[in-house]
């Protein structure tokens, strides 16, 4: 990577982590998670699942939302004081008046304004996983678990009492000290308590550690990130106010965008969803040739009545979007005859063969398979035909950032596993992201006038 870049990147790290606007957000956050883990206690919540139950639930909810929060505040503050404040105060003018780029400029101060915002969301990350062994005391039998408390204080108290001495003895900066100790002590903080029972025994590392927990943490990272790119760009042209504004807004409005966009890009209407998804024939479980079938079970009555005849489409989504099979012509000819059904002039799809209630049978028809296909599964949403996408509402859907693709909040507490692969799309997602915003952020500041 060009030195130049590294230069300013490491430059406004150290700039960014002496803000103490930086510190205080993440303490602040720290403090808003002990009084979460109180107020959760009022939810009425008794939904169980394999990581979180009950009145856990809004605090993974609430926690990681107060997380998200901070973080665009951070993201806000920081930016500004990269990039707006130096133009303010001519000090650019050091750099940009050398043979430099004015795209290294902008590219150096995003690395140095990010790792800065990931030390400091690790941090509030790790407050909240903390808070999540320890749970949410919903009645007088439940006790507080030490550990978590103890460790969770002495990581804190440690970082605070090596700020100060740094500071009266060596004149280093309280913020920029307090924040480096406590990333590597809030996490050993962190890998004991895992260790540690609520009783002071010693148990082993899986016992509590929660992966898919872990996975939507690092998902809002990416999506803090992406916050960051948008905070770079709008400092670029933008003063301290108004960059937060900015990402303020963007904050809320991409977490409203499936609501208000997105539910106009996909044109179906939900059937019935699937109960249980069984093969008739327990040797060919995969769908994939003519003739083979599956016996379906739906959670409620289908809205309208499915007809035996009727072409069967399904998706994990209640938009039908992503199809599990390919889009497919409806079924024309006679069930009862296998040639006609199984015919090579045939065009293939998923047809219901026989349908009584709630209980239907599906078959693959046609002279060959279908181009895709995956087997029903339980909760899928069925669709009587293909789903229609609208491309105007799609390009401006897309065009915004969307993070609900980050939030993974309602996979955890709805027992969904979060698949690794859906962890690599969603960095490529923010990548793709982080990626037009800084690209946006070097048109506009090779248009701003800094002298």
């Amino acid at each position: 990577m060009n030195l130049r870049v590294l230069a300013i990147a490491r430059n406004t790290f150290i700039e960014s982590l002496r803000q103490p606007v930086l510190l205080m957000l993440v303490l602040a956050n720290g403090i808003l998670t002990i009084l979460i883990t109180w107020m959760s206690a009022f939810s009425l919540a008794d939904i169980e699942t394999a990581e979180v139950q009950g009145d856990n639930k809004v605090l993974l909810d609430v926690g990681l939302s107060t997380v998200f929060g901070c973080g665009a505040l951070i993201a806000g503050f920081i930016a500004t004081a990269a990039i707006s404040r130096e133009i303010e105060n001519k000090t650019i003018l050091t750099i940009v008046s050398k043979p430099i780029s004015r795209w290294i400029v902008v590219f150096g101060k995003f690395l140095g304004v990010s790792g800065a915002i990931l030390i400091a969301t690790v941090i509030m990350l790790t407050f909240l996983l903390m808070a999540v062994r320890h749970g949410v005391m919903s009645t007088a039998a439940d006790s507080v678990d030490m550990p978590v408390v103890v460790y969770a204080l002495g990581a804190v108290f440690i970082a605070a009492i090596g700020g100060a001495w740094g500071n009266f003895f060596y004149r280093w900066n309280f913020p920029q000290v307090m924040t480096l100790l406590l990333l590597p002590l809030i996490l050993i903080a962190y890998v004991a308590m895992l260790f540690t029972h609520k009783d002071w025994k010693f148990q082993g590392l899986i016992v509590d550690l929660k992966p898919q927990i872990l996975t939507a943490c690092a998902c809002l990272s990416m999506a803090v990130l992406v916050l960051t790119s948008i905070a770079i760009a709008a400092s670029t042209r933008l003063g301290q106010v108004m960059t937060i504004v900015v990402c303020m807004g963007v904050f809320v409005l991409s977490l409203m965008s499936n609501y208000f966009v997105g539910r106009e890009v996909f044109v179906n209407q939900v059937v019935a969803e699937i109960e249980k998804a069984t093969p008739t024939d327990p040797g060919k479980p995969r769908l994939e040739s003519p003739g083979e079938s599956f016996d379906i079970e739906l959670k409620n009555a289908p809205k309208p009545t499915i007809k035996v005849g009727d072409s069967f489409f399904y998706s994990p989504s209640p938009t039908g979007f992503p199809m599990m099979t390919a889009s497919f012509p409806p079924f024309k000819g006679n069930l009862q005859k296998g040639e006609t059904f199984l015919g090579a002039d045939i065009p293939p799809g998923l047809v219901v063969t026989h349908a009584e209630g709630q209980k239907l049978t599906i078959r693959m028809v046609g002279g060959k398979p279908l181009e895709r296909v995956a087997p029903p599964q339980p909760d899928d949403f069925v669709f009587l035909q293909p789903t229609r996408i609208r491309p105007f509402w799609l390009a401006v859907w897309g065009a915004f950032p969307n993070m609900q693709s980050f939030w993974m909040v309602d996979a955890v507490s709805q027992n969904r596993p979060i698949p690794s692969v859906y962890l690599l799309l969603a960095a490529g997602y923010a990548f793709c992201q982080i990626t037009v915003f800084l690209s946006l952020a070097i048109v506009l500041f090779e248009g701003r006038d800094v002298g």
